[in-house]
């Protein structure tokens, strides 16, 4: 039983866990869930704008509380100095996706509910270009915490 804690302490005192709960939570948001919800025959373009919308600006909320997290225990775990880099990569991902993209978004995904039309915009490619580089970075992070006592 000792063991069992000794193990469970040591997992929990690395970013890996953070990591890897970061990225499968964006991941199967990102990847799985919004690409299903626009191939369901039975769901309209506007529903699915919609439905796509509020899963994001949730998300981004638990992806903030996941970046929190993340400083805490990086922070606690006396891996601030080599873990400062990628936090402020992922600080500033977020940052651009909780104030720019996902607000613009959804005033689009709005725009086409209500059938008006969509003026030019970057957002849709600066979103998944970050949101795959928060996904490398995490998965990056994840793998080089797990093989290391002070990653």
């Amino acid at each position: 039983m000792s063991s069992i804690l000794v193990t469970l302490r040591n997992a929990l005192s690395s970013p890996a866990w953070v990591c890897f709960t970061w990225f499968g939570m964006t991941a199967g948001v990102s990847l799985l869930a919004t690409p299903a919800r626009f191939s369901a025959p039975l769901i309209t373009r506007p529903i699915a704008f919609d439905v796509t919308a509020t899963v994001f600006t949730v998300l981004n909320k638990a992806e903030l509380m996941a970046l929190i997290v993340l400083l805490i225990v990086v922070r606690a775990t006396g891996r601030a100095a080599q873990w400062w880099a990628l936090c402020g990569v992922l600080t500033l991902i977020l940052v651009a996706q909780s104030a720019w993209l996902i607000p613009e978004l959804t005033e689009r995904a709005a725009m086409v509910a209500q059938g008006r039309p969509l003026p030019p915009s970057i957002a849709h490619a600066a979103y998944p270009t970050l949101e795959l580089t928060k996904l490398a970075l995490l998965f990056g992070a994840g793998v080089v915490a797990a093989g290391s006592r002070k990653a």
